[in-house]
């Protein structure tokens, strides 16, 4: 996933918090490791917004156990990352505190971790397996055209990507927004054509 870029519309509110907790303003640098105190992160509007898209399955209460349980690495790219693995899927929480007066969470995804213990689990359907694979393939590989990977997935509810709604059927080479019709092979293609038809 390309590295999240800060600007003011990513700039945390105090209605955004994790929870209602007062945060002290602090100094630190990139290596000092954040805290595991969910209640001291407040939550970027960037972030707000992927928790109200279908498909991305990061909720608050699974941000909050990632910060308090996950592993914690240091990721060259994005920074400081909580990972919380749970019945084949990885949960990823970035997280920032050096330009802020208080940790925040800056983003967050997931991704198969183990494709046999997610298939045997009860808490995800194939479509939900099928949406979390497409959405990582599309971001791994965001300027390239990937028909081979698209083509074993099948995803009957509209994830968006981009300003599109998407939906694929097994053995198709491409992703279909479900309101302009377009046909889409690669991330890049989705993000730089705006979809035709609005929606409310």
């Amino acid at each position: 996933m390309a590295s999240h870029q800060g600007g003011a519309d990513d700039s945390p509110t105090p209605t955004s918090r994790l929870s209602n907790s007062r945060t002290p303003s602090s100094r630190r640098t990139p290596w000092d490791v954040p805290p595991r105190d969910p209640s001291l992160y407040a939550v970027t509007n960037h972030f707000r917004r992927r928790l109200r898209q279908r498909g991305r399955y990061v909720t608050l209460p699974t941000v909050s156990q990632s910060i308090r349980t996950g592993q914690l690495r240091w990721n060259s790219t994005d920074g400081w990352r909580f990972a919380l693995a749970r019945e084949g899927v990885r949960f990823v929480v970035v997280v920032g505190d050096t330009e802020t007066d208080s940790p925040v969470v800056v983003t967050g995804w997931t991704k198969i971790d183990s494709w046999s213990d997610a298939m045997a689990s009860d808490r995800w359907s194939d479509d939900d397996l099928h949406t979390i694979r497409l959405r990582t393939d599309l971001s791994q590989n965001p300027e390239q055209q990937i028909p081979g990977h698209i083509r074993p997935r099948i995803v009957d509810r509209p994830l968006e990507v981009g300003r599109h709604r998407i939906t694929t059927s097994a053995g198709a080479a491409y992703v279909v927004c479900v309101d302009c019709g377009a046909q889409f092979r690669s991330k890049a293609a989705l993000c730089g054509q705006r979809c035709t038809q609005t929606r409310g």
